[in-house]
């Protein structure tokens, strides 16, 4: 990675004991120390109610239920973010690859990645650990 996950710059800050305070084990380890779940395993992979998703280190929403699909992959999947503003993409060249990490732009909370292989117009698939976000309904 980049950029520390602790960066100064994020407008959110905590310490570690906070984090682990806030977050449950597995939020904790995906959140602060880009951990991945297992495929098929989160609560969202399958989860296709109206509303949005929010990042669990500081509720800023992130993805919106209108562009979520079945990507097959076992996680959660969106064709785009609510805001190119409300995600950090930053180079990945762990575990042996070059990918692309989403990050909350607020606080600094590792998502997932992003790849090239969505649906059109974009073409991109934004795949999200379950751990990172959490799902508020729509209004009816």
């Amino acid at each position: 990675m980049s950029k520390p996950i602790d960066d100064p710059s994020y407008p959110v800050r905590k310490t570690d004991a906070q984090w682990r305070a806030q977050l449950d084990p597995m939020q904790y380890q995906v959140a602060r120390h880009a951990a991945t779940e297992r495929a098929f395993s989160g609560r969202y992979w399958d989860h296709f109610a109206a509303g949005s998703y929010a990042c669990v280190g500081c509720g800023a929403p992130l993805f919106d239920s209108g562009a979520k699909f079945d990507a097959g992959c076992g996680w959660p999947s969106y064709a785009s973010a609510i805001d190119d503003a409300a995600v950090e993409r930053l180079r990945d060249t762990s575990h042996g690859m070059v990918r692309i990490e989403v990050r909350c732009r607020n606080c600094g909370t590792h998502l997932g990645h992003v790849f090239d292989d969505g649906p059109a117009p974009a073409g991109e698939r934004f795949c999200i650990n379950s751990a990172a976000i959490d799902f508020a309904p729509r209004d009816k």
